[in-house]
């Protein structure tokens, strides 16, 4: 069962990365362009221009989270994603409170440990840059060695 499970492994992490993706990206594009419900839930509404931190947050939400849907640059784009989702958990969110519960800041904490794995994965199957690179995560294409401990 675990070595049916580990070839799966990659085509796992690629749905995962799109599902991160396309989530962090909705976020960016709510609050840039008033769609999915707006900024801050407010119907249509959008950020300002250039207001710190909201609308650079935004900016990275769209561009990372859809670099990271694609699975271009996605160990680059996942560094900046977490980074800014661990500056919104402790600089907007955890003054307020100690626990992600009280402070609302349960998307920050997620997206964060999500994009952080997503450094150490990388984009897994079905991502630009396998195709771009012409790498394959089918077992006819894996190392000897791997092949060893992928069927054991």
């Amino acid at each position: 069962m675990s070595a049916r499970l580990n070839t799966a492994q990659p085509y796992a992490v690629g749905l995962f990365r799109i599902v991160v993706g396309l989530l962090f990206a909705c976020h960016g594009a709510a609050s840039l362009f008033g769609v999915l419900g707006g900024a801050a839930g407010a119907e249509g509404g959008t950020l300002d221009a250039g207001a710190w931190p909201g609308w650079y947050a935004a900016v990275i939400q769209l561009v990372c989270g859809s670099l990271v849907l694609l699975g271009l640059g996605t160990r680059a784009a996942a560094f900046l994603a977490s980074g800014s989702m661990a500056y919104a958990y402790f600089d907007v969110h955890q003054p307020s409170a100690l626990f992600p519960m009280e402070n609302g800041g349960e998307a920050s904490a997620m997206f964060c440990w999500a994009f952080l794995l997503l450094i150490f994965t990388g984009s897994g199957a079905l991502g630009l840059d396998r195709m771009f690179s012409g790498r394959r995560t089918t077992p006819e294409r894996q190392p000897a060695a791997q092949k060893a401990t992928v069927s054991a």
